[in-house]
């Protein structure tokens, strides 16, 4: 599943099941940023970077916190459970 984007930009790929954590963070920061053809998603930043903390990745986990602090709790919990949901495919 893609998180839904702003009807202008096309649909990113999600990451395979053996993405790393630091391919996840580097992710992450693109839709953090809405650099590199990625939109400005809070969402699907948060998930990535749920997803690189689990796979190891310590500046992950900074950044999750910090996005956090910048998102509405609804978002948050929508983030969690697109992670929830691409564990459970991968």
């Amino acid at each position: 599943m893609v998180m839904e984007m702003e009807a202008a930009a096309p649909p990113m790929p999600l990451p395979g099941p053996d993405t790393s954590g630091d391919e996840l963070f580097r992710m992450g920061l693109l839709y953090s940023t809405g650099q590199g053809g990625a939109p400005l998603d809070y969402v699907s930043a948060h998930m990535l970077f749920n997803l690189a903390a689990m796979r190891g990745s310590l500046e992950a986990r900074i950044y999750r916190k910090e996005i956090s602090q910048e998102m509405a709790s609804e978002d948050v919990a929508e983030a969690q459970r697109a992670a929830r949901e691409w564990l459970a495919r991968a």
